[in-house]
């Protein structure tokens, strides 16, 4: 058999504290001292026990950065169909070659690194790519 309820929501409606106790408790978050560990300071007794007692004081004090990464390998781009003059036996080992050659010719570079695109077009027009590493 089913009952029929109130709704506990509909008894804190015009009822003077909504269920808060007292009437200064329910104002903004300053009887709870702010949120999560906010309020925590020099009177805040009621969280300084999930602070010191459990393993969480490792987390809460003291201040935490991100560290950066840098990889030591940054190279340039140097797009193939963009180049108007590309000799022969010429060293690119500072740039990482893209793109696809647009002209027939056969050429030998020297490159710090390449795409599959680059390599593929190179050696399609009869050329070798030499990837340098440092």
């Amino acid at each position: 058999m089913k009952l029929k309820r109130r709704k506990k929501s509909g008894r804190f409606r015009g009822s003077h504290t909504h269920g808060r106790g007292g009437k200064k408790k329910a104002r903004g978050s300053g009887h709870r001292g702010g949120f999560g560990m906010a309020g925590s300071g020099k009177r805040g007794d009621q969280k300084k026990t999930l602070i010191l007692k459990n393993t969480f004081a490792e987390k809460y004090f003291g201040k935490r950065q991100t560290r950066m990464r840098f990889s030591g390998n940054k190279l340039k781009t140097l797009n193939l169909e963009r180049l108007n003059k590309i000799k022969d036996g010429t060293d690119y080992s500072d740039y990482k070659l893209v793109g696809q050659l647009n002209e027939n010719i056969k050429l030998n570079i020297i490159a710090g690194a390449a795409s599959k695109g680059a390599i593929k077009s190179i050696e399609k027009h009869g050329g070798k790519i030499t990837i340098k590493t440092k």
